[in-house]
């Protein structure tokens, strides 16, 4: 096996990636308050990490709706937009190649993070009983929180949220991204559509499969007018057992995960996207994607495949020489080691991940991890 392989060069849409190690999407929660803004702090945060081949910001909300956790960044005000331009400036000075993440929490919020403290917005009035939202209960300190009951969507309120969606992306190339990626994993607001466990529609959104996939669909459209489908990537999280009660945050359990998720790619083949990724299940004892699903991914599209969910550089390389990937995302790893591509390309040793400061907060965790020292 040629372990060097993800130390090569590759072409992603227009741009040419030095290697194949991704930063993927990591929730942090430091933006500045009021206002959801990227901040300096976060600059120097993604700017340490630019030796990625590849970066996709932590989920930044499309609208005020879209929030599901207190302190996490949003890409629909103006100030929000001068603030990632602070992070864009920093990534592009170090090189780097960054899309951001277009995010909607979807029923995964609660009141407390609500416009006028209304009810989160679904497919269908349906709880998230097993997933939580995090709220502000003083400057700084939060708790998790049941999600209520949402409120189902109007057919004229999804369009209205594909044009956000569309501005969202807007936003982004404004604010300097290189691209964007559309968030359609993890139980959240795409993904609710998808699931026939949080989608029980009768209208054109809901009841078949390809009716699920509609809202998917209309969103990449409308996206790709903006961006152009070589800047735009899709992020699907598929599990293929358990139930919806096995951290559910990682996408809801479909009767046939294979089924579902190979239509919902062949939606991106026919849009001709730069990528699709796929966020693994990564805990203890946690379901293996199966091979089958990985050839079925690779012979239904044509562009570029990310895998992420708890790989090593020696798993991900295997991956990539088989043809199954083409690039592999490294989480927790690259929040505890900025310069982990030259740490995996020679064998250096990692740091510790710290449980202190992965939400919220400072420096501390966050932009203290130092870079390795060589003896």
């Amino acid at each position: 096996m040629n372990d060097r392989i993800l130390n090569t060069p590759i072409k992603l849409g227009h741009h040419t990636l030095n290697n194949r190690v991704v930063l993927p999407p990591l929730t942090r929660q430091r933006s500045a308050q009021p206002g959801d803004i990227a901040t300096e702090l976060m600059a120097e945060y993604y700017r340490q990490r630019a030796g990625a081949g590849f970066m996709v910001s932590e989920g930044t909300q499309i609208e005020p709706r879209g929030q599901g956790y207190a302190w996490t960044p949003g890409i629909y005000a103006p100030a929000q937009i001068d603030g990632w331009r602070k992070v864009t400036d920093a990534v592009h000075a170090e090189g780097g190649v960054i899309f951001a993440q277009l995010w909607h929490v979807g029923r995964v919020s609660h009141n407390a993070l609500q416009p006028g403290g209304a009810a989160p917005v679904a497919p269908s009035a349906l709880q998230a009983l097993q997933a939580k939202a995090f709220i502000e209960t003083a400057p700084g300190a939060g708790a998790l929180m049941q999600p209520p009951v949402p409120r189902a969507l109007a057919a004229l309120e999804i369009e209205e949220l594909v044009g956000f969606y569309a501005q969202a992306a807007r936003n982004a190339l404004d604010a300097g991204f290189d691209g964007v990626e559309i968030h359609a994993a993890n139980g959240y607001l795409v993904n609710q559509f998808i699931s026939a466990h949080s989608n029980n529609r009768d209208d054109e959104y809901g009841g078949s499969l390809d009716n699920r996939l509609r809202f998917l669909r209309e969103i990449v459209e409308a996206v790709c007018k903006v961006v152009g489908p070589e800047r735009l990537g899709v992020r699907f999280s598929p599990l293929f057992s358990g139930t919806d009660e096995d951290r559910v945050y990682i996408g809801l359990v479909e009767e046939d995960p294979h089924h579902t998720y190979i239509e919902a790619i062949k939606v991106l083949e026919a849009s001709g996207i730069a990528y699709v990724s796929i966020a693994e299940a990564d805990w203890d004892n946690a379901p293996v994607l199966p091979d089958s699903f990985r050839e079925a991914v690779r012979s239904t599209f044509n562009g570029r495949i990310i895998y992420a969910g708890g790989y090593t550089a020696e798993r991900g390389a295997k991956l990539v020489e088989a043809g199954l990937a083409d690039l592999i995302a490294f989480g927790r790893p690259f929040i505890a080691n900025p310069d982990l591509p030259q740490r995996l390309f020679n064998g250096w040793p990692l740091n510790p991940l710290r449980e202190e400061g992965m939400y919220g907060g400072g420096e501390v965790g966050y932009t203290d991890y130092p870079a390795y020292a060589r003896p």
